[in-house]
């Protein structure tokens, strides 16, 4: 008697599996994505994806934020967009007869920051304090974003007309960056077979609510990273920052980064603990948008290998 195939559901935590295949239902062919999504969410961080249009970035936030019964807020960028627009302004109240804080769409769990690059640096920076401290200042009054706080910025890397490059600050506020690629053909059949995905994301059955989210949260980050693995983080760090191709390496938050990245990725995988596999795994999101090539003919990418080549794992 054979026996039965073990499903991938299984090699998932308990308390994420029923969220990613509910999920996966509308994102095709895109599992890293998703894990990656998550693992950036879980670690209290924000993530950038950068990928050709309609290659579901929107689908796969509006499923997101379904599925965690987050509230949600689509912000398309626009280079006249001002940082009142997102964050929100102070108005007169003729019937209270005083000024009141009128809040932005940026009040939500939620945000998709869609083209964020077609803002101008001041717009982009409103962003700064929100994605860093999960609060706002307006007129030296500070106001807390609902918890859980989680940005999904979108970039289209084709259309540079129009666009403003992310200061090197507001990069470094991402835990995570990812391109999307186009599916391959047996995806992309289940997806015209399906026809158009977006309607059913916003249909998905809630799995988990905010409270719950940050739990899973906390949980996440209290994943035990052996002492050897602090080591080996360090190690790539002091590797990027010698590089001869590399104009400068990651910082101490991109560091923290790896690690928190590394520790969520364990989790999702239903592991209490990180192995070396979980920090080459993330290495390949954590570091691109933070290092700068000093070569065109190297892509971060083909930096970051050589730099886990060249850096001895832990036993």
């Amino acid at each position: 008697m054979k026996k039965p195939k073990r499903s991938k559901a299984n090699n998932l935590n308990p308390a994420l599996a029923l969220a990613i295949e509910e999920i996966k239902k509308v994102v095709k062919g895109q599992d890293d994505i998703v894990f990656l999504t998550l693992a950036a969410l879980l670690a209290k961080g924000h993530i950038l994806l950068e990928g050709p249009p309609g290659t579901g970035k929107t689908t796969l936030v509006i499923a997101l934020s379904r599925v965690l019964g987050c509230s949600f807020k689509r912000i398309q960028f626009t280079s006249d967009m001002l940082p009142t627009d997102i964050i929100g302004t102070t108005i007169y109240d003729q019937n209270a007869e005083r000024f009141v804080f009128k809040k932005g769409p940026i009040f939500h769990n939620i945000i998709l920051a869609d083209e964020i690059n077609r803002a101008t640096p001041r717009t982009q920076s409103a962003l700064l304090e929100a994605m860093g401290e999960g609060q706002i200042t307006v007129e030296g009054i500070t106001y807390k974003l609902p918890r859980p706080f989680f940005v999904i910025a979108t970039e289209n890397p084709i259309d540079h007309f129009g666009t403003f490059p992310l200061p090197d600050s507001q990069l470094d506020r991402f835990i995570a960056m990812a391109v999307l690629q186009y599916p391959d053909k047996n995806a992309e059949f289940e997806i015209l077979s399906d026809g158009f995905l977006r309607d059913k994301a916003e249909e998905l059955t809630p799995i988990l609510n905010p409270q719950r989210v940050i739990e899973l949260q906390e949980r996440a980050l209290s994943v035990k990273v052996e002492q050897s693995l602090l080591n080996y983080i360090l190690e790539i760090a002091d590797a990027s920052r010698k590089h001869k191709a590399l104009l400068f390496g990651i910082s101490t938050r991109g560091a923290l980064s790896i690690m928190n990245l590394a520790r969520a990725w364990a989790f999702i995988h239903n592991r209490e603990f990180v192995v070396p596999d979980d920090i080459k795994k993330v290495s390949g999101f954590a570091i691109p948008h933070r290092i700068k090539v000093r070569d065109s003919t190297l892509s971060p990418t083909e930096v970051i290998d050589e730099i886990l080549d060249s850096v001895p794992v832990p036993e």
